[in-house]
């Protein structure tokens, strides 16, 4: 994109607007033409500043992308966002030029949207000088500041006490696509709503139904949404989250899910007894590895798992999974009778792990698109209920989830499953937990997965400071004090007695020692002291990521304070409850794979990531995928773009949510049917405008399958004019016959 040409163009429209509405206009509200004037003079101030620094970024940003096909890193994620709010500025500056001598013009309203785009500017400038610093301190050119005292707890600090209620109101969600802002602003409108109301009753329920009734007035004050949303994610603790994000599994919602959704012939929850089992071991059948029942923090109980298939395939009906089955309030009550068509059993089970932030959500939350899976692919659906922080922390989710996949290896004529292929997929702590149980099946020396699908996954838990989280800010579903409240939950266990580990707690260390002895040259690299205890663990990083660029390339670096002179961010009235604690549990590999040596990288199975180009956790995917390559472990990186955290969820919602989860199930028949992705083939021409060339789309370890438009959001014709550019624009693409993998 021409960046001169997007601030020429909100030069122009500002400087028509202020001096239309100086000399008075035909506007009788005074007061508003005057708050209309201020905005458009600050807009334009803030714009001069931000030109040399998105200009020099511009020049940098592609250094840090996994590949020159895919151009995504938390850099251009930053500059993408603000080149969105200029082009909504210049968007709403036509608008009111084009209507500001109408008698049905509201100056009022106007004025209100100018100042709420002018505020986001203002935080947006804070946030490009933090990356600024990021770019000048980080010496080695990795996306992850590795410093808790340093550039990271700078952030923190910032994040306390800087303005954030902007972003929650009039601007709510205006980085993604239009499709897709509503879900989000009823999404926003019902959690502020559910906290007014959460304190006054026990049950979510109650605290629902008394939320329909105060919504209203969120939904006609913006402003007022916008300051009791920054209220509620600074100072609510994760119980809350838990229970606002568990409310779609109530009955009543759950049941309307279930009626709206792919209708399949099983859908059963399980409960497993917790009872060792042995496994052979990949490398030698004639031994094998004792598979113990997950024992840390709640002790010894049963595994929940949900089992769903579009078809009735042999074994799903059988008498031992009947009696493992539990019954589940507004749970869809299947009859299989004698004329019921059973299928032979599927060569392929896809075994998932639901997101939720390691503390809320389980396959209940996830069974729309999953039933969507099953019927597509055509294949047995096996979705883990691990058990949740903070009553049951690390390592709890990792042992049963693994102990759910040795299971399921060993009881595959149960699933509706020939043994086969397995793969496994995961989003957001789902991903996390599909890499790390992969890692322990290394460890344990038994069958490895035939291939991973993580969606936007965690892959560092801590609180380092990245130019992608940079963008937790402004998220409405994934907040800074949102997701630290989730990861001290999951990491952040008082840590008892210090073991020989040092770093890792006694749970740890535990499961850590039942590994069997024909694993022990994973041990071993795991048990390191001087890996363990190293500040540097994480040095590999560096070694995959390419030194900043020097300054003459046009960034200026040189900013020893966070901002610099003469500028301060908006500041809010009550700062957030935010403590940089980082429990040293998530140095552990097995709690953030990004930090694990080379040696427990290699030999993991084929890895596909999808992530998102506005997403806070983009920078773990990037960086992760480069980890991986560096080893010379195969792994595809796809970046869908203008879609939030957690668009699988939403998949039902809007096309582009549906095209995006349709690159997920591509994404995994690749896994089932072939070892690498097929190209993909694409609904639009791709144009490279930045570059002038088209890029091919796609090679073996790095394919791009989403949409990347990286430079310019669907805000109307008007903004698009004003820039004169076209944008580039990848669609995924699914025109595979369904159901391909399963029959």
């Amino acid at each position: 994109m021409d960046t001169k040409a997007v601030f020429a163009a909100l030069y122009s429209v500002c400087e028509e607007n202020a001096t239309f509405f100086s000399a008075g206009g035909k506007v009788s509200q005074a007061d508003s033409a005057k708050r209309l004037v201020e905005s458009m003079k600050l807009i334009q101030e803030h714009a001069r500043s931000l030109e040399p620094v998105i200009s020099g970024f511009a020049a940098i940003y592609h250094h840090f992308d996994f590949d020159p096909l895919i151009p995504a890193n938390g850099y251009r994620s930053l500059v993408k966002v603000v080149r969105c709010c200029l082009l909504h500025i210049i968007h709403k500056g036509r608008y009111i030029a084009a209507n500001r001598r109408s008698i049905f013009f509201r100056a009022a309203h106007n004025a209100g949207e100018m100042e709420a785009y002018c505020s986001a500017l203002c935080q947006l400038r804070a946030l490009l000088y933090l990356a600024q610093r990021m770019l000048h301190d980080n010496s080695h050119g990795n996306l992850f500041f590795q410093d808790e005292s340093g550039l990271s707890e700078s952030f923190i600090r910032e994040y306390a006490s800087m303005h954030k209620g902007c972003f929650y109101g009039r601007c709510l969600g205006f980085q993604f696509t239009p499709a897709i802002r509503p879900c989000l602003q009823t999404i926003a409108i019902g959690l502020v709503a559910f906290g007014e109301n959460y304190k006054r009753h026990q049950s979510g329920i109650g605290v629902a139904a008394s939320s329909f009734f105060t919504s209203g007035k969120y939904a006609i004050d913006p402003e007022l949404r916008g300051t009791e949303f920054e209220r509620i994610t600074q100072n609510l603790d994760v119980h809350f989250w838990k229970t606002f994000w568990n409310i779609t599994e109530t009955e009543v919602l759950s049941s309307l899910a279930s009626m709206t959704s792919t209708q399949v012939k099983v859908n059963r929850a399980l409960s497993v007894p917790p009872v060792a089992f042995d496994l052979p071991l990949a490398a030698n059948h004639r031994a094998s590895a004792t598979i113990a029942p997950p024992s840390a923090h709640i002790g010894i109980a049963p595994i929940q798992m949900r089992l769903i298939s579009y078809d009735l395939r042999e074994g799903q009906d059988s008498e031992t999974l009947l009696s493992m089955s539990r019954s589940e309030g507004g749970a869809i009550s299947l009859s299989l009778g004698l004329k019921t068509k059973r299928l032979p059993s599927s060569p392929f089970l896809l075994i998932h792990f639901h997101g939720g932030g390691f503390v809320a959500q389980t396959s209940k939350s996830h069974e729309p698109y999953l039933k969507s899976w099953s019927q597509d692919l055509g294949v047995p659906i096996l979705s883990v209920d691990y058990s949740l922080a903070p009553e049951a922390p690390f390592p709890r989710a990792l042992e049963e989830c693994f102990y759910a996949y040795c299971w399921a290896l060993r009881n595959h004529h149960l699933l509706g499953w020939t043994g086969e292929k397995v793969c496994l997929a995961g989003d957001s702590a789902g991903g996390n937990l599909c890499v790390t149980t992969c890692m322990r099946a290394a460890a344990f020396g038994v069958r490895m997965p035939d291939g991973v699908v993580a969606a936007y996954p965690a892959t560092l838990l801590t609180a380092y400071a990245s130019p992608s989280r940079l963008l937790t800010l402004m998220d409405p579903l994934l907040p800074l004090s949102v997701l630290s409240r989730c990861l001290s939950a999951y990491t952040e266990k008082q840590v008892e007695r210090v073991s020989t580990l040092s770093l890792v707690k006694r749970d740890t260390a535990l499961f850590l020692r039942d590994f069997r002895q024909g694993a022990s040259n994973w041990i071993h690299s795991l048990l390191d002291s001087n890996r363990e205890t190293d500040p540097n663990i994480s040095r590999d990083l560096s070694s995959v990521a390419i030194p900043p660029p020097a300054a003459e390339e046009g960034i200026e670096l040189q900013h020893p304070r966070e901002f610099p002179l003469g500028f301060e961010p908006l500041r809010s009235d009550q700062f957030a409850e935010m403590k940089l604690q980082s429990s040293p549990v998530f140095k552990d590999p097995f709690c953030s794979p990004l930090l694990a040596p080379d040696s427990m990288l290699k030999g993991l199975p084929p890895i596909h990531i999808v992530a998102c180009a506005l997403d806070p956790m983009l920078d773990d995917s990037v960086m992760f995928a480069k980890r991986l390559r560096s080893v010379d472990q195969p792994v595809t990186l796809c970046v869908v773009d203008d879609l939030p955290h957690g668009f699988l969820s939403l998949s039902q919602l809007s096309k582009e949510t549906k095209e995006a989860a349709n690159v997920c199930v591509e994404r995994i028949r690749a896994v089932f049917l072939q070892d690498t992705p097929p190209e993909p083939r694409k609904h639009r021409k791709l144009e490279r405008t930045d570059r002038g060339v088209s890029a091919p789309s796609g090679e073996r370890g790095s394919l791009l399958v989403g949409s990347i438009e990286e430079e310019e959001p669907a805000v109307g014709r008007e903004a698009k004019s004003a820039v004169g550019e076209d944008s580039v624009s990848v669609t995924a693409q699914n025109n595979t016959d369904a159901g391909g993998v399963g029959a």
